[in-house]
C-alpha cells in the first residue's frame, strides 16, 4: 500500500473511532449544584432495569428505558429536527437526563425511538406501559395515534397490538405538555420558578416506559384485601375480553410451601381461607405470595405473581380511654418522616434503586416504623420494598389548583378542575390499592387545593374502605374524616383529645444544621437553624421527650417530623440533599426514637 493509502487508511480508521466515541458519550450530565454517588452507577443503556410492577407481576416484558432523541418546541406538530439525546426515565429539567432545561408553559417535550416486537411475541397482545408522565401525554407509533391520558402521577397503558408487525423496526413518538404551576392540574411541589418551600419541576417521562407481550384474555388487574379477623385473603381480579370456558387457578404460598388453592370461574371474586396465619407489621414484615393462572381448556393461557400482608387498620380506644390509630387491633405509637422524595440530580427519579433503597433503610436506621409521603406519588418498586421492610406509609394526594383564602372557607373548583383532581386521586388510590404499607390516604396538605372536603373524604372511603382517611392535614380541618391532624414548627404541640377521630401531629420540627460542600445552595433556610450536631441532637432529643409524654397522656397517635432530607434550599433534613452525611448518627435517632439500644 502507498504512503498515501495508508494515510486514507489511517484517516478512515480515526473517523470511525471517533464516531464510535461519539455515540458511546451521547450521554453527558451538565454542571449540577449537588450530586448523589448513585449517579456513577446509572447504566445509560438500560436505566432502572427491574420489572416495574412487583405487585403483578409477569415472567415476559421489554424495557424500553434508556437514550432517546428528544426536542423542546412549542410547535404541536412532530418536529423536524432533534435538539439531542435524553436519557428516560429521568424527567427534563434533571441533571439525569443530560438535558437540564426547563420548558414554558407553551412548550412541549418530544421524545423519539425504535423498537422492535421479539419473535417469541407472535400471536400475543402488545401493551405498552408507562409509570409515569407528567403531564398531558400523546403517544404515537409509525405516525398513527396510540392513545392519551392526562395525570402527573399514575401508570397508564396503551394496547399497541394492531400497529405492530413482528420482526419490523417501529417508531415511538411522545408529546408531553406539562404546565406546572401556571395550570391547576395536580403538581405537588413543583413550581415554574422555585423557591422556599417550593422546588424545580420534573416534566415529561420520569418514571420506567416498557412493553409487555399478554395473552387474548389477560388479568387486567386485581384487588386484594386480607381480613385478620376472619383469617381470609379476598381477591377481585379484573380480566380483560374475558371469554366463556374461562377459570382461574389462585395459589397462596408462604416461603415457597403451598398454603392454599383454589379454582374458581372467570373473574368471581376469590375468597380463600389460611389457618394460623402472620400478622403483617412493622419488625415482622410477613407477606404471602400469590400465584393465579388463567386456564382455557386445562391451558394455561396467562400466569401473573402477587403478595399480600395481613393487616388492618383502624380507630379504636385503649384502656386508658383515647381513641387512637390501630395495627391489627393494636396500638402502636407511629412515628416518622416527612418524605418529599426529591433529589439533586434526578429530581422526582431517584438515581438508582439502591438510591431509593437507602433513603427507607435509613428510615428504618433511624428507629422511624413510618413515613409520610408528602404530595408526590413514588413509583411502585417503592411500595414493594415498603411492604417488605415493614415501613407503614402514609399517602398524600399531590395538590395543584389554588390556596384556602383568608375566608378559611373551601376554594370554588372548577368543574375541569375538580374532575382532574377526582381522576387522579381514583388513579393513585386504584393503582397503589394492593400494598400493605399504605395505612392511610390524605387527601390535602394546608389548604391547598382544599375543596368539598366531606365529599372528597366519602369518596375515597367509597373507593377504599380499608383505609384510614387523614381529610386536611395541617390546616382547616372540617371535622371528616378519620384524623385530626396539626401541625407546629418548631417545637412538638398536641391537638384536643376527641371522641370519634385519632388525633395526630402530622408535621414539626424542621431543626436546620446546613453542612458546607453538602448545600443546593448557599443560601438557605430551615425552621429554626441549629449551630452544631449536638445541639441539634439535643433539640432532637427534647422534642421527642415532648412527643412521647403527649402520647401517653394526651392519646397523641402519631408524629411526623420534617424531614428525612434536605431538600433543595431548606436544610432541615435529617441527612443532606446527597445523602452524604447523616447529621446526628442514624444510631443516635434510633436510640431517642424507641429507647433502645441499637447495637444489643
Amino acid at each position: 500500500m502507498s504512503r498515501s493509502g495508508i494515510f486514507l487508511f489511517c484517516l478512515l480508521i480515526t473517523f470511525i473511532s471517533s464516531c464510535k466515541q461519539n455515540e458511546q458519550q451521547t450521554w453527558v450530565v451538565p454542571d449540577n449544584p449537588l450530586m448523589t454517588k448513585w449517579a456513577d452507577d446509572i447504566d445509560p443503556d438500560e436505566p432502572w432495569p427491574l420489572y416495574p410492577r412487583p405487585i403483578m407481576q409477569r415472567d415476559d416484558w421489554a424495557n424500553l428505558n434508556g437514550m432517546w432523541d428528544y426536542s423542546i418546541s412549542d410547535q404541536k406538530n412532530r418536529p423536524d429536527k432533534w435538539d439531542g439525546k435524553i436519557l428516560v426515565p429521568y424527567p427534563v429539567e434533571s441533571a439525569l437526563s443530560g438535558v437540564k432545561k426547563r420548558p414554558g408553559e407553551n412548550e412541549y417535550i418530544w421524545y423519539k425511538r425504535e423498537f422492535k416486537i421479539p419473535s417469541s411475541w407472535k400471536n400475543k397482545r402488545v401493551v405498552l406501559n408507562f409509570e409515569a408522565c407528567d403531564w398531558e401525554t400523546k403517544v404515537w407509533i409509525d405516525n398513527e395515534l396510540a392513545g392519551e391520558h392526562r395525570g402527573g402521577y399514575d401508570p397508564f397503558s396503551f394496547e399497541i397490538t394492531k400497529m405492530l408487525n413482528a420482526g419490523k423496526k417501529h417508531e415511538i413518538i411522545i408529546r408531553v405538555w406539562d404546565p406546572t404551576s401556571e395550570g391547576n392540574q395536580p403538581r405537588g411541589k413543583q413550581v415554574s420558578n422555585p423557591h422556599g418551600i417550593w422546588y424545580t419541576p420534573s416534566s415529561g417521562i420520569w418514571q420506567t416506559v416498557w412493553l409487555e407481550p399478554v395473552p387474548e384474555s389477560y388479568i387486567l388487574s386485581l384487588y386484594t384485601e386480607t381480613d385478620i379477623d376472619a383469617g381470609k385473603i379476598v381477591i377481585t381480579p379484573d380480566i380483560a375480553n374475558l371469554s366463556d370456558g374461562l377459570t382461574a387457578r389462585t395459589r397462596i404460598l408462604n416461603n415457597g410451601e403451598l398454603l392454599a388453592e383454589q379454582e374458581s370461574s372467570g373473574d368471581n371474586e376469590i375468597i380463600i381461607a389460611i389457618d394460623n396465619f402472620e400478622l403483617w407489621q412493622p419488625g415482622n414484615p410477613v407477606l404471602y405470595d400469590i400465584e393465579i393462572e388463567l386456564l382455557k381448556n386445562d391451558r394455561i393461557t396467562d400466569k401473573i405473581k402477587s403478595y399480600t400482608g395481613f393487616r388492618k387498620i383502624s380507630l379504636g380506644k385503649t384502656e386508658d380511654g383515647f381513641t387512637r390509630m390501630l395495627l391489627n387491633n393494636e396500638f402502636i405509637f407511629q412515628n416518622g418522616p416527612l418524605d418529599q422524595g426529591f433529589w439533586p440530580d434526578g429530581l422526582y427519579t431517584p438515581p438508582t434503586e439502591e438510591a431509593m433503597l437507602y433513603d427507607l433503610e435509613m428510615i428504618r436506621k433511624m428507629g422511624f416504623n413510618m413515613l409520610r409521603k408528602h404530595v408526590k406519588i413514588e413509583n411502585r418498586r417503592f411500595y414493594y420494598w415498603c411492604d417488605k421492610m415493614g415501613l407503614l406509609v402514609w399517602q398524600d394526594m399531590p395538590n395543584g389548583d389554588r390556596h384556602i383564602g383568608r375566608d378559611g372557607n373551601d376554594i370554588d373548583r372548577s368543574d375541569e378542575s375538580a374532575a382532574q383532581f377526582e381522576f387522579e386521586l381514583g388513579r393513585l388510590i386504584r393503582s397503589r390499592y394492593n400494598h400493605p404499607s399504605i395505612i392511610v390516604w390524605v387527601p390535602f396538605n394546608e389548604g391547598w387545593g382544599q375543596y368539598k372536603t366531606e365529599i372528597i373524604t366519602d369518596l375515597i372511603k367509597k373507593t377504599d374502605p380499608t383505609r384510614l382517611v387523614n381529610s386536611a392535614s395541617g390546616w382547616s380541618d372540617r371535622g371528616t374524616g378519620d384524623i385530626l391532624d396539626i401541625h407546629h414548627y418548631p417545637e412538638p404541640r398536641c391537638p384536643e383529645a376527641e371522641e370519634d377521630r385519632a388525633i395526630v401531629l402530622g408535621e414539626f420540627g424542621g431543626l436546620g444544621l446546613p453542612v458546607h460542600g453538602h448545600t443546593w445552595e448557599q443560601k438557605n433556610w430551615a425552621y429554626e437553624n441549629m449551630d452544631d450536631s449536638l445541639a441539634l441532637l439535643r433539640k432532637y432529643r427534647e422534642f421527642y421527650e415532648i412527643v412521647y409524654r403527649m402520647a401517653e397522656e394526651k392519646g397523641l397517635s402519631a408524629s411526623v417530623y420534617t424531614q428525612i432530607t434536605d431538600v433543595e434550599t431548606e436544610t432541615n433534613g435529617l441527612l443532606t440533599y446527597d445523602r452524604e452525611v447523616d447529621k446526628m448518627g442514624a444510631e443516635n435517632l434510633y436510640w431517642i426514637n424507641t429507647g433502645k439500644d441499637e447495637s444489643k
